[in-house]
């Protein structure tokens, strides 16, 4: 039988703790307050104002006694008056001979002296002899109460929380009393159903490579270590958000025939100083344990920051000694077996450097946006769910999309199938898609708001220009269409389909700084005076021209040099790093290439002044126009017969 196998089944049980006596206790305190910490007449019948002067101009009323404190007046009968009928019922209540004489009314009085004069005029009317007497009364269990209560509120709040953080019913059978320490990772193992894989991950090619090779390394040690290599201890996912980094985490939980321990950065900090660095420890305890396993840190920025950056205060920091705790147990003096660490964040730059070095994160797996084949991939597993209209160009979905990231494309995905239930529809289309994107993009369509025809008129042109010089230039971005409905916060905008470059040289950052002056110079050309539709435009240029001038070196003035800092930390403090005569100089080519860009822009828009006239006059009567608009306006794009000869790669 099961109990002879364990003799501790036949040992009597621990009484559960249970905190409920705390608060019944509370209330009893409450209760009893009520009961007996109250006045001595709680129970004696009330009167009314009106009533007690009637009562004493019959000459009923012995004595009265008035409260002071409690604005309560006592009101003793005299034996005549408790025969009669209208008091029989007051009289026939037993008394409380602990409390003395009880009186056989109570009444509340608002002002003092208004109550006292009303008594004594009555009392000189009807030539009466009644008792006024003043007292204030004291409530010694109620003040003993209101002084235990903090107290005892204190002493259960405290035995509660002692209850919630303590290891086990009854203090646990470890000892432990606070369970605080405990690593909050949650595992994943062969019993845990995990069912994201590879294939839910779709492109990262370079990435699964890497993450797949840790998983078949923990599989199939031999097939590695019979040529003399050893396991990795660490990998590090580098990306932008929504990249995929955690997801690709995910899969190697489903992947893995091994436990998996996953958390974040954030779940090593608290309040209470040495709990980091201890969750440390019986993280990679319970790991050690349950070796081969694989731990991954999510948002590890949280505890993996430079030490000793701005630390003015001089104390003890609770995250560097975390930090310190998770490097010692990740190549320490006792090295870990068959643990493999992985990791991920977006901020890289700010990471330790002692984190970063071979023998704790062996591998740094960069995971960057998607490219166009990639993201084709990308929406293949996001339509899965999603019940479509029709046979979706899953090409053209990709090249609409340019420089988003995985989850961009989900929310594409997501965006598209409510527009289309919003709609009434059965299924999702193409043009659900579309405008799921330019949702995305340029924010929700305001069709209702107010703009006067004047305001009309020049945001019509001031969009006109932004696709006539884009249309003229080389290297400026093709044009999708032109809106001038307002949407989010602009109240015009020109769809593009960027180019996905790997460099880019400065004519074409020049072409794409000239379109997107072309908005202000058009305005100048139709109107002979700009306005502020602008800010957004000129926000652009000159964070462009400001990188082609200090990081690129894409400049004449200044020459081959560049003042980014690629780790991220601003060795010179809070100076700049160039004299205030460079600066001048910076500031001198940022305003001559703008300035360019924009004479270029009226130059091209003045020769073409008729066509830019009949295209804002066709976006003010159609509200939106696409790139078959522009070809009946101006023809044949200049070089694309030359750009529609080239074939994608395979």
């Amino acid at each position: 039988m099961a109990n002879e196998n364990n003799p501790n089944n036949n040992a009597p049980k621990k009484p559960r703790f249970s905190s409920w006596w705390i608060y019944g206790v509370v209330i009893a305190i409450i209760i009893g307050f009520q009961f007996f910490g109250g006045s001595s007449f709680s129970s004696t019948e009330k009167t009314t104002t009106s009533e007690l002067q009637e009562f004493l101009r019959n000459g009923d009323i012995s004595k009265i006694v008035i409260i002071t404190n409690t604005r309560q007046a006592k009101v003793y009968l005299t034996e005549e008056a408790m025969k009669k009928d209208v008091h029989k019922g007051v009289a026939e209540k037993p008394l409380f001979p602990s409390t003395g004489l009880v009186p056989q009314y109570v009444l509340d009085y608002g002002d003092l002296q208004i109550f006292q004069n009303e008594i004594t005029e009555i009392k000189k009317e009807n030539n009466l002899d009644t008792i006024v007497e003043f007292d204030t009364e004291s409530n010694v269990l109620g003040e003993i109460f209101l002084t235990l209560l903090p107290f005892a509120l204190i002493i259960g709040i405290w035995i509660y929380l002692m209850r919630r953080m303590s290891g086990g019913a009854g203090g646990g059978a470890g000892g432990q009393i606070f369970n605080i320490g405990k690593s909050k990772a949650k595992l994943f193992d062969e019993k845990t159903d995990t069912r994201t894989s590879f294939k839910d991950v779709a492109g990262l090619e370079g990435a699964k490579e890497e993450v797949q090779e840790i998983v078949e390394f923990l599989k199939n040690p031999d097939k590695y270590t019979s040529l003399g290599g050893k396991i990795p201890k660490g990998a590090l996912l580098v990306g932008p958000p929504g990249t995929g980094k955690t997801l690709l985490a995910k899969a190697v939980a489903g992947e893995a025939k091994v436990p998996f321990f996953s958390l974040s950065g954030s779940d090593f900090v608290e309040m209470f100083v040495g709990v980091g660095a201890s969750r440390v420890r019986d993280l990679f305890k319970q790991a050690k344990d349950k070796s081969p396993a694989i731990i991954f840190i999510d948002e590890i920025d949280a505890i993996g920051r430079a030490r000793g950056k701005n630390n003015f205060t001089g104390s003890n920091d609770e995250r560097e000694n975390t930090l310190n705790q998770l490097l010692t147990e990740m190549d320490g003096f006792g090295t870990n077996t068959n643990v493999i660490v992985l990791a991920a964040t977006n901020r890289a730059d700010v990471l330790d450097k002692a984190l970063m070095r071979a023998g704790r994160f062996d591998r740094q797996i960069y995971v960057d946006l998607p490219d166009l084949n990639e993201r084709k991939e990308i929406f293949e597993v996001h339509l899965r769910p999603i019940k479509t209209a029709e046979t979706l160009d899953l090409d053209f979905l990709a090249k609409q999309t340019p420089g988003f990231s995985g989850a961009d494309i989900a929310n594409v995905c997501n965006e598209a199938a409510l527009i289309a239930a919003r709609k009434e529809k059965k299924a999702v289309t193409k043009q659900d898609f579309l405008d799921a994107v330019d949702r995305i993009v340029g924010g929700l369509e305001k069709k209702n708001k107010i703009i006067t025809p004047d305001e009309k008129k020049t945001i019509a042109f001031h969009e006109a220009g932004h696709a006539t010089v884009s249309w003229m230039l080389e290297h400026a971005a093709p044009l999708v269409k032109v809106t001038i409905v307002p949407r989010g916060q602009s109240l015009g905008a020109a769809w593009y389909l960027p180019e996905e470059r790997l460099i880019v040289r400065p004519e074409q950052m020049f072409d794409e700084m000239c379109a997107t002056m072309g908005g202000r110079a058009a305005e100048k050309v139709m109107f002979g005076k700009i306005s502020t539709g602008a800010l957004s435009d000129l926000e652009k240029v000159t964070k462009q021209a400001r990188a082609m001038v200090t990081i690129y070196g894409l400049n004449d003035e200044l020459g081959n040099i560049t003042y980014y800092d690629s780790s991220g930390q601003n060795e010179y403090g809070f100076t700049k790093p160039y004299s205030e005569e460079t600066a001048q100089k910076i500031d001198q080519e940022i305003s001559k290439m703008i300035e360019k860009q924009y004479q270029r822009a009226i130059k091209l828009l003045e020769d073409n002044k008729d066509k830019l006239t009949e295209l804002a006059e066709r976006l003010l009567d159609k509200e939106v126009i696409f790139k078959d608009d522009l070809e009946k306006i101006f023809g044949q794009r200049p070089f694309e017969k030359e750009e529609e000869k080239l074939e994608p790669a395979e």
